[in-house]
């Protein structure tokens, strides 16, 4: 399998154009930088800035520097790293030409049949010349969000990547495996990315907080970490997002930003439950809620992880955890 790169004529690095006196000119771009998402300005750029899942990055490294790179499925909740690995391996296959040779479309916005049929397969069919050789390229589909699709479109998915195998290469990216059909699933090399633990998480953060120069303490840190859940992206709006409101970020700033109860409240509500009448509790548990604007479905999952901390028989740990679920079943 070549990857031979089509060479375009690069643009020219003047951008200079010429105004009225009434026209407005942007001179220095640098003011917009503020404005970049930081999931987009600190997306990995190489397989080798890839915060974690080094058994898996390194594997489809080895795969793709040995030009043996399968059709691909990668699949696991949010924000885990799964479009930067496969954006990482366009770079590292195609260069700074990559755009040219990859279509990035995601499925929950074109999920029918007729995606399928016009751009996939067009894409697919049109062949790639390498500069200077008259000899097809690689090219790779990138499909994410594919848990999304109609099941008509995956059966025509199916049908093109057989069709089109020899010069395209498919990467399905997804958080629900099972809303694969399996024809798709037998035809491409599977990939969990599980959440990622604290400690990537906090070491990126740790990264992103310097590259800034942003001022965080270290309880900050901690509840950027602990409300991320494992998701890196998560992680990176919620410590955005708070640096818009504040210049020191301090655990509360963090909680009071996203929206969520503070630990504190969530011991104070918890010891409510378990030791005041249930009215009385109802009631303060109510006047606190509407006072602060928590959401009741973030008090009882807090609760529940809170409970879990408590040491109590087995016997009573079991019925809070059956009443819990239950009600947090009734919230969903």
């Amino acid at each position: 399998m070549t990857t031979h790169l089509m060479e375009i004529d690069s643009d020219s690095d003047d951008h200079s154009i010429s105004a009225g006196e009434n026209d407005i000119v942007a001179t220095d771009l640098t003011s917009f930088g503020k404005a970049i998402p930081w999931v987009e300005k600190y997306r990995p750029q190489s397989l080798d800035d890839v915060a974690a899942h080094r058994d898996i990055v390194d594997t489809i490294d080895r795969l793709t520097t040995e030009n043996r790179l399968p059709h691909l499925l990668l699949y696991g909740p949010p924000g885990t790293g799964k479009t930067s690995t496969i954006l990482a391996v366009a770079r590292k296959l195609y260069g700074p030409r990559f755009k040219n040779m990859i279509l990035e479309l995601n499925a929950s916005d074109d999920r029918g049949i007729e995606v399928v049929r016009q751009q996939i397969q067009d894409f697919a069919s049109t062949q790639s010349l390498s500069f200077g050789f008259v000899k097809a390229s690689v090219k790779l589909v990138l499909l994410d969000e594919a848990d999304a699709m109609t099941k008509d479109a995956q059966f025509a998915l199916r049908r093109v990547i057989e069709k089109y195998t020899k010069s395209t290469r498919f990467a399905l990216i997804c958080n629900h495996v099972n809303k694969i059909i399996p024809a798709l699933q037998s035809r491409c090399t599977r990939f969990r990315f599980a959440p990622l633990d604290a400690v990537h998480v906090t070491e990126r953060l740790k990264h992103v907080i310097k590259a800034e120069g942003l001022d965080v303490e270290d309880d900050g840190l901690a509840a950027l970490v602990r409300l991320s859940n494992g998701d890196m992206r998560k992680a990176l709006n919620i410590l955005q997002s708070t640096n818009m409101a504040t210049q020191q970020i301090t655990e509360e700033d963090v909680y009071l930003c996203t929206g969520n109860p503070l630990p504190k409240d969530i011991e104070q509500i918890s010891y409510w439950l378990l030791n005041e009448q249930f009215a009385e509790s109802f009631k303060r548990i109510d006047e606190m809620k509407s006072r602060k604007g928590l959401a009741l479905v973030d008090i009882i999952r807090e609760v529940i992880m809170f409970v879990f901390k408590i040491k109590m028989p087995s016997a009573v740990r079991v019925q809070l955890m059956n009443d819990l679920a239950d009600i947090d079943y009734l919230t969903l």
